[in-house]
């Protein structure tokens, strides 16, 4: 069992109960979402201990996320309320045919959005075996890039093991350009960079996997996973050692989102349970294939028995 640290805003998901355009939905279902937040679900899943530093708004919102985040056996107690900012929210579309979902946002302006380096909670890095960010906080506002930078380059200091999972969130930055920019630079403060395919070409200009691995080792990173959806991945370490992983069979895509997570959840709790990398990412593909298996964006992270019975049937 390890102790993990994870850094981002959760918020409050409002998934239409049926197919169609969101403006036509009636219904929803209230669910907690966000990278972090999925990443941490999973990491507890699995047995580990997780501590998340986020805030919320004092709204019913930000007390939902408190009571999951308690049946989860997340630790809350480095999360802020604040009593003038609210908590982010996202609209979901549900879809039947595979497709990637809309997600429309609501959180510019949120309660972490706001978050400062002075904010950040004491923490006894003794006690921290691993640090998990994405690159959507560096999206969010000034503050939540600098106090994310501040943290990262914290645990580098103490010793802590930090991953990085770029997840592209265009709709957040000013061009492709900035993203593209504070990305790279945020990626070069971790150890295990986490890119898809898709998002490594925007990031790096490169086709090739290698030549993305490439592009974040010689930015200092340790070992770079890409993600390659339906053929798997490919991981590539400082040492020159690469290898592919192939992906899980998926009888049926109900929801894409929360996959990435899904797969750093198994890569990242492999890696902290004493397993070789090429056993750790192909735990990670066995969970991302669970994922999008299964509706909502943290569903289908499963229990130890769960994956260890869907892995064992698809040996």
């Amino acid at each position: 069992m390890a102790n993990v640290l994870t850094f981002g805003e959760t918020m409050a998901l409002l998934t239409a109960e049926s197919p169609g355009a969101l403006k036509d939905a009636p219904l929803f279902k209230r669910s907690v979402c966000g990278a972090e937040m999925n990443v941490s679900v999973g990491l507890t899943r699995l047995g580990h201990c997780v501590s998340y530093i986020s805030r919320v708004g004092q709204d019913p919102f930000g007390e939902h996320i408190l009571d999951f985040m308690e049946v989860q056996k997340i630790s809350a107690r480095f999360i802020g309320v604040d009593a003038q900012w609210r908590t982010g929210m996202q609209l979901k579309e549900k879809t039947m045919d595979g497709r990637d979902p809309l997600v429309v946002n609501f959180r510019k302006g949120s309660a972490f959005s706001h978050i400062t380096i002075e904010e950040l909670p004491l923490v006894d890095w003794q006690q921290i075996d691993h640090l998990h960010v994405t690159g959507i906080t560096a999206g969010l506002s000034m503050d939540a890039r600098t106090t994310m930078l501040h943290l990262m380059d914290t645990a580098r200091e103490q010793g802590a093991p930090i991953s990085f999972d770029p997840n592209l969130r265009p709709t957040l930055w000013a061009s492709q350009e900035e993203m593209t920019r504070v990305i790279n630079e945020v990626a070069a403060h971790a150890d295990i960079v986490l890119p898809g395919h898709g998002e490594g070409k925007i990031l790096t200009g490169e086709k090739e996997p290698e030549a993305i691995a490439d592009t974040y080792l010689a930015r200092g990173a340790k070992t770079v996973i890409v993600k390659l959806g339906t053929d798997g991945a490919f991981t590539k370490n400082d040492d020159g050692s690469t290898f592919h992983t192939s992906a899980f069979p998926v009888t049926h895509v109900v929801d894409t989102v929360g996959a990435g997570d899904g797969f750093a959840v198994g890569v990242l709790s492999g890696i902290l349970e004493g397993l070789s990398l090429p056993e750790a990412v192909r735990r990670g593909a066995a969970i991302g294939a669970l994922v999008v298996m299964t509706a909502g964006d943290n569903e289908g992270l499963p229990t130890k028995d769960q994956l260890r019975d869907f892995m064992q049937r698809n040996q």
